[in-house]
């Protein structure tokens, strides 16, 4: 992202008036705008004057994107943990549908034990896509980027390992918890992931560590798919992807963003 004038969290969140806003996130306090995605990513930042603590609010979703696209097996430990394709030439590829998208504090919802008994966690960074590219090149890859947010590709490992592709084992409604906010003006070549399962540490990585550059990442899709303004891109996950079950918290952290916290039911 060539640079970013300041460091910007960006949320998105129900007021108590049931209407649905963004605001800039300082501390524990929200500076309500009235701009809409698209007008935020193009700097048209309109503040209405309120001002609302952070736990007065419902955060929701960042974004609604049109499309979600997941990179597997990016990290060379995590290939060898399940099993994937080692020393790959051109990046694994997968979406995840729009159905699957939950914010912060919500509920992850195991599937019927006759579907699945194997649903594991994968904290990720994810980059939100903040104008139309096409074709993109991989020195200006970074431009495209809007900022930085947490994912969690929640995987039905028992049937990844099975099926030829990814659809159904990461497609489950509530598998793709996301948020909680969009930080602008960060570097996400270089962000510490932390991801704890009941409070005991199960991830611990950089994306430094990433098989594939970002910039490459960006470029490459992009001449597969348009990306638009709000798009999600989850850059993989390291290694240490564990078993949920019922009762368990998981908790995502990624440097400069903050916390993804989720429950599983």
């Amino acid at each position: 992202m060539k640079s970013q004038q300041k460091t910007q969290k960006f949320v998105r969140y129900q007021h108590p008036n049931n209407n649905i806003y963004y605001g800039i996130l300082d501390g524990n306090e929200i500076m309500q705008l009235s701009s809409n995605f698209n007008e935020i990513v193009n700097d048209e930042l309109k503040y209405d004057g309120i001002i609302l603590k952070y736990n007065e609010v419902k955060i929701l979703e960042p974004v609604i994107p049109s499309k979600i696209v997941n990179f597997g097996w990016t990290y060379a430990a995590h290939v060898k943990e399940t099993g994937g394709i080692e020393n790959l030439k051109e990046p694994f590829l997968f979406l995840k549908p729009q159905s699957s998208i939950i914010p912060d504090q919500a509920e992850i919802i195991l599937p019927p034990r006759e579907l699945t008994n194997q649903v594991e966690l994968e904290g990720e960074v994810a980059l939100i896509i903040g104008k139309r590219g096409k074709n993109i090149k991989e020195e200006d890859a970074l431009d495209y980027v809007f900022g930085c947010t947490i994912f969690n590709d929640v995987t039905a490992r028992d049937l990844t390992m099975k099926d030829p592709q990814f659809t159904r084992g990461k497609g489950f409604d509530t598998f793709g918890p996301l948020g909680p906010c969009i930080v602008k003006g960060i570097d996400p070549t270089n962000l510490r992931i932390v991801t704890t399962l009941n409070g005991k540490i199960v991830q611990d990585a950089n994306t430094n560590q990433m098989t594939f550059s970002i910039p490459f990442l960006i470029s490459w899709i992009s001449k597969v798919m348009t990306l638009e303004p709000g798009d999600v891109l989850a850059m993989g996950s390291p290694a240490g992807s564990c078993p949920m079950k019922s009762g368990d918290t998981v908790v995502v952290e990624v440097e400069h963003i903050g916390k993804l916290c989720n429950y599983v039911k």
